[in-house]
C-alpha cells in the first residue's frame, strides 16, 4: 500500500538530514546572535545594551531571539562563558610527555594570535573580571580552577624533571595571559607610543619573539 503524502512528508521532517540541518540552522543563528551580543557588550557593557539592540544588530526578531535566549543576562552569559571555553582549549594541550620550553612557545604565540584576531572578547572579559566577574564566578572556582591545577601539575613534572627552571605554575599562566592580553586590552595605548597593532605582521611578529625571549629566557635549563 503506498505512503500517504502527510506521512511521507513527516518522514522527510524527520530524517537524519532534515535534523541534521535543522541543527546547522540553529547553531547558525544562535552564532550569530551570540557575534551581534558580543560587539554591543564589549562596547557599551552589558547595562548599556538592549535586546532590542542586539536583535536588529543580528537581523532577528527580539521574540525569536528569546527563543534561543530566554533572557539579556542568559545571553550575555553564554557569550562569556564560550568566551572562557575557546581561551582555555589551547591549555588542555598541556602533557608531561611535551616539551616545555616548545609547548609554552607555542601557547603563547596561540594567545598573542588570540589578542589579535578577538580583542573585542579580550576586552568583555576584562570588564566582568574588573567588575568582580558577577556571572562569571561560578565558571572561575570550579572549572577554571580544576584546569589551571592539573596544568600546574604538569609543569611541576617538567620543572622536577629537569626541563624547566623552577617557577611557581599559577605566576606562569598569568603572567603569559596578563601579557599577551594587554596588547588587546590596550591596544590604543600600544598604537599612541608604537604607531602599530598586531595587525602588522611585522609588529605582530616582533611581538611575539620578543615575549617568548623575555619569559622563555628565565625557564631554559
Amino acid at each position: 500500500m503506498p505512503q500517504s503524502p502527510k506521512k511521507e512528508k513527516s518522514e522527510r521532517i524527520f530524517s537524519p538530514q532534515a535534523q541534521k540541518r535543522r541543527e546547522e540552522a540553529i547553531a547558525a543563528k544562535r552564532h550569530k546572535i551570540m557575534q551581534a551580543a558580543l560587539a554591543l557588550f564589549a562596547e557599551n557593557g552589558v547595562s548599556g545594551t538592549t535586546v532590542e539592540q542586539v536583535s536588529a544588530l543580528a537581523d532577528v526578531s527580539k521574540s525569536n531571539l528569546l527563543y534561543y535566549f530566554k533572557s539579556k543576562d542568559g545571553l550575555y552569559l553564554a557569550v562569556i562563558t564560550h568566551l572562557l571555553e575557546v581561551w582555555l582549549s589551547p591549555l588542555h594541550r598541556f602533557c608531561a610527555e611535551q616539551d616545555p620550553i616548545e609547548t609554552l612557545g607555542e601557547y603563547i604565540r596561540l594567545k598573542l594570535e588570540m589578542s589579535r584576531d578577538n580583542p573585542a572578547e579580550s576586552k568583555l572579559f576584562c570588564m566582568e573580571i574588573v567588575q568582580g566577574a558577577p556571572m562569571l564566578i561560578k565558571e572561575l572556582e570550579t572549572p577554571l580552577k580544576q584546569l589551571l591545577d592539573a596544568k600546574s601539575a604538569v609543569i611541576n613534572q617538567w620543572v622536577a624533571s629537569g626541563k624547566l627552571k623552577p617557577v611557581e605554575p599559577y605566576h606562569l599562566i598569568f603572567s603569559i595571559w596578563a601579557i599577551t592580553q594587554h596588547y588587546a586590552d590596550f591596544s590604543v595605548q600600544i598604537k599612541a607610543v608604537t604607531g602599530e597593532d598586531l595587525s602588522s605582521p611585522s609588529f605582530f611578529d616582533s611581538t611575539l619573539n620578543n615575549i617568548q625571549r623575555i619569559i622563555l629566557g628565565g625557564l631554559t635549563p
